[in-house]
């Protein structure tokens, strides 16, 4: 079917095909794809081609592109400047030891695009097999001694179309995010901190906040965050290793897949394009996932809401600070297109949901300790706060400045034990 369908001698429509892989209804992109599909069934590879999905990407990203002006990337530098010096007197983690970028959206693809792939291999890996299993469960057994080059075609098949999925989301996302740490993830290597003027000026033009506050509120909050990840050298690797531990443990449903193989009409690929793009085709979560997207999330909320509470001390001075901190809060509570769909794609929601919790936790422990004890929780990953800490600081700001506190049971027999109260004479009878 496939043959016949890439040679062009079926009435499955390639737009169509392209749409129920969540893929935009664009000739150029579905010429693309039908040529990709020619050359996985030519391939002597086996799986994901990670090239594809960077080429993609990159694409999508330079259609949009415009240079910035040479006064705007002076704003931008100046900006970075400005906003370390303000870190200063908000933090105890050091600065950089590498000159903050300015970034094209081909450029933040291209430096950002293996971690995409790192978090994305396990799904890939997960979808292109369940293709090959389903087509080897079902084949006649005269057709036995076909199934390893057919498997091997539909995984070449599932990993381009993932492939290209995953470069559209990325070159979508090129065109959505303002810096380097603004998914909550570190994806660019060394700590390195960047923006995206183009983004950046798309984002202030929307407000009604000089840009130079803008500008200055973003280069302080990616300095932040870029700082964090410079001084906690493991959080990097832990924060990561966790996300694609997590996904190790997505799998396809095959009954659903093929159900949908069942009822597949070419003509109407509604149906497929509802399953791709809902993530059905991903069953719940297990208990165990669940506890690891639990620890996850946890993590990802102590990072953000550190950052806020950072930034909110650094930016002070900036006299629409607290206007920039909601809209930068309500833009992460709800997230972008390329986001969801990303969600959709690996089964991994990047917004962390309890940000404001953890700001406050992170404020509370300023306010109690300050600064410079608070910043020492990242100096191991033992010290980090737990997701009980976030529902109640007062147990860890106790850990900190070496204060026992009591809960109410303890507290009352404290309180019978030390009770200097003379004995009443016992009544009579």
């Amino acid at each position: 079917m496939l043959r016949e369908f890439l040679a062009g001698n079926t009435n499955i429509d390639p737009a169509k095909l392209a749409s129920a892989a969540g893929l935009p209804n664009d000739p150029e992109v579905v010429a693309q794809l039908i040529a990709q599909l020619q050359s996985a069934m030519q391939s002597s590879g086996d799986g994901v081609n990670w090239d594809l999905a960077l080429e993609q990407a990159t694409g999508l990203a330079s259609r949009s592109s415009v240079v910035s002006l040479p006064a705007e990337r002076s704003q931008l530098e100046q900006a970075f400047h400005v906003a370390a010096l303000w870190l200063d007197e908000a933090t105890f983690l050091s600065e950089l030891s590498t000159t903050p970028r300015l970034m094209s959206r081909s450029e933040w693809v291209a430096a950002t695009m293996a971690v995409w792939s790192q978090l994305a291999e396990p799904v890939a890996t997960s979808i292109a097999n369940s293709l090959a299993d389903v087509l080897t469960d079902h084949a006649p057994e005269e057709m036995s001694g076909m199934m390893d080059g057919a498997s091997k075609l539909m995984r070449n098949v599932g990993g381009t179309l993932f492939a290209m999925q995953l470069g559209q989301v990325v070159g979508q996302l090129s065109t959505e995010v303002v810096s380097g740490g603004d998914v909550g993830i570190p994806l660019l290597d060394d700590q390195q901190a960047a923006l995206l003027p183009q983004n950046v000026a798309d984002f202030g033009s929307g407000l009604d906040i000089p840009i130079d506050q803008v500008q200055l509120y973003l280069a302080v909050r990616e300095l932040a965050h870029a700082r964090l990840f410079r001084h906690a050298k493991w959080l990097r690797l832990q924060l990561l290793s966790s996300i694609t531990d997590f996904a190790r443990g997505i799998h396809i449903d095959t009954e659903r897949l093929e159900a949908l193989a069942e009822d597949f009409d070419p003509a109407n690929p509604e149906e497929l394009r509802d399953a791709m793009t809902s993530g059905a085709l991903i069953p719940p979560k297990s208990d165990d996932q669940l506890v690891a997207l639990a620890r996850l999330e946890t993590m990802l909320a102590l990072i953000e809401g550190w950052v806020d509470v950072v930034t909110a001390d650094a930016s002070a001075r900036l006299p629409r600070v607290d206007a920039l901190a909601e809209t930068v809060k309500r833009r992460r509570a709800s997230g972008g297109p390329a986001e969801s769909a990303f969600a959709t794609l690996v089964g991994l929601e990047l917004r962390p949901r309890r940000l404001r919790e953890a700001a406050q936790m992170w404020r509370a422990v300023t306010d109690a300790v300050g600064a410079e004890k608070r910043d020492e929780l990242w100096s191991q990953p033992d010290l980090i706060p737990t997701s009980a800490d976030v529902d109640d600081p007062s147990a860890l700001i106790a850990r900190i400045t070496g204060v026992t506190v009591l809960d109410e049971m303890d507290q009352a027999l404290e309180d019978l034990l030390n009770d200097d109260t003379p004995n009443r004479p016992h009544e009579d009878n």
